[in-house]
């Protein structure tokens, strides 16, 4: 009897021994014999690495691609609600009967003589670029996990790499060596093909490992750019491979980082498309990421879970009325970094609800209080889960007061599974 993608999900976290186990011999291995690595995945594929803002230029890529009529087909991890969002097929999540399908042709491969192990997170990777495949695509959009050069995506040859920011996260397996991280992201990128940098600010050794591909750069600030004018939205300047500009105006705020907008523009035109004006417009104006400063009501969630996503929602929450309460409630993983987070949000928020996650990654609101209090914050309640804190909140929400609710996409997740009380 075949199983339930809940059951596939289940028992893909019996595979290995650890959770994560960074190298590309085994998946490559288990890819070959699917015959994945036999053909293109997609006409043109983009890759996109870095710390933090992957999740939003791969959305807003995905968004105007389908915008201009492309077939398009992206990977993302982690989700938020449903496995299934980690695949999407021309917007729409893959359906478990297809999911389904893929682990089964993974298991097949996996156990051909000899059997291979594979982590929850490389097996989810081979059955999404096998969902990939089955579906003629003009464009496959894949955003890599924690790593870069060793990350289980990266099987897959990109025509266009994006590294968007490099910052400290994932100490424990990245290290803290600023410009080792960097190398490490850019082990995306491939001989002759171009690289787009997101940031103006990334470490020299990211360009570096470019160079040393004869890898055309593009760097946001150097190559391609943006400028915002209040009253007209923003405008692109960007260019071809040919070394032509281009350029776009009135283009309205998506609602999200507008250097990872700009960056977005600059890798689809050196995928080959021809960008027009009136469907990029529309795209950027209809977009919604789930967990990416979503507003429900009161309530805004993130799923920001380090100092450099923090400071971007300090710089970018909106003020709240006169007399009301900017309420901050927060739930993080025991291997981030929480001072520099709290440190980060403290200039908005001096209200504080603090929640516990459950796991052996999970770290207890007491902890978090704690770390609050040493800043001066004020710290209201601990509740042991992020539900529980919301219960708190729902008899102390004034009508003009707000919520901002961040540090992990476990705290966003729980939420988005909840009706959120508005006063």
């Amino acid at each position: 009897m075949s199983k339930t993608l809940a059951q596939w999900l289940e028992y893909l976290e019996t595979l290995h021994p650890v959770g994560i186990d960074m190298g590309l011999d085994r998946v490559s291995q288990v890819a070959d014999r699917m015959g994945l690595l036999q053909r293109p995945i997609a006409r043109r594929v983009i890759s996109v690495a870095g710390t933090n803002g992957k999740g939003s230029t791969l959305a807003m890529i995905d968004s105007v691609a389908r915008a201009h009529g492309l077939q398009v087909g992206t990977y993302t991890s982690p989700h938020l609600l449903h496995f299934n969002e980690r695949v999407q097929l021309n917007g729409c999540m893959a359906s478990d009967e297809r999911l389904v399908a893929g682990f089964e042709a993974v298991e097949q491969a996996r156990l051909a003589s000899p059997a291979i192990s594979l982590t929850y997170f490389e097996a989810g990777t081979l059955c999404a670029l096998w969902c990939l495949v089955q579906q003629p695509l003009d464009l496959a959009v894949l955003e890599v996990g924690l790593g870069g050069r060793l990350d289980a995506v990266n099987i897959v040859d990109a025509d266009v790499a994006i590294v968007t920011t490099i910052a400290l996260d994932h100490a424990g397996y990245l290290g803290t060596d600023i410009a080792q991280i960097g190398r490490e992201k850019a082990g995306i990128f491939r001989s002759r093909r171009p690289a787009v940098l997101g940031s103006r600010q990334l470490p020299e050794s990211v360009a570096a490992a470019a160079q040393a591909l004869q890898a055309p750069v593009y760097q946001l600030g150097r190559h391609f750019d943006q400028s915002v004018a209040s009253m007209a939205g923003w405008c692109w300047q960007g260019r071809t491979a040919n070394d032509e500009s281009l350029s776009l105006d009135a283009l309205p705020d998506p609602g999200l980082p507008i250097d990872n907008a700009a960056t977005a523009l600059q890798a689809l035109t050196l995928a080959g498309l021809a960008l027009a004006a009136t469907p990029t417009r529309t795209a950027l104006a209809n977009l919604v990421v789930p967990g990416r400063m979503q507003w429900q009501g009161q309530w805004c969630l993130d799923v920001g879970h380090n100092p450099h996503a923090a400071e971007y929602l300090a710089r970018h929450l909106p003020p709240v009325a006169a007399g009301a309460t900017q309420w901050g409630l927060i739930g993080m993983l025991n291997d981030k970094d929480a001072d520099g987070v709290i440190a980060a949000l403290s200039s908005r928020i001096s209200h504080w609800v603090c929640v516990s996650l459950d796991g052996e990654r999970g770290r207890d609101a007491n902890e978090l209080a704690e770390r609050i209090a040493a800043q001066g914050g004020r710290v209201h309640h601990c509740a042991a889960s992020p539900g529980a804190g919301v219960d708190w909140l729902a008899s102390r929400l004034g009508p003009d007061d707000r919520v901002l609710a961040t540090g992990s996409f476990f705290t966003v997740a729980a939420l988005l599974a909840l009706p959120l009380p508005q006063a």
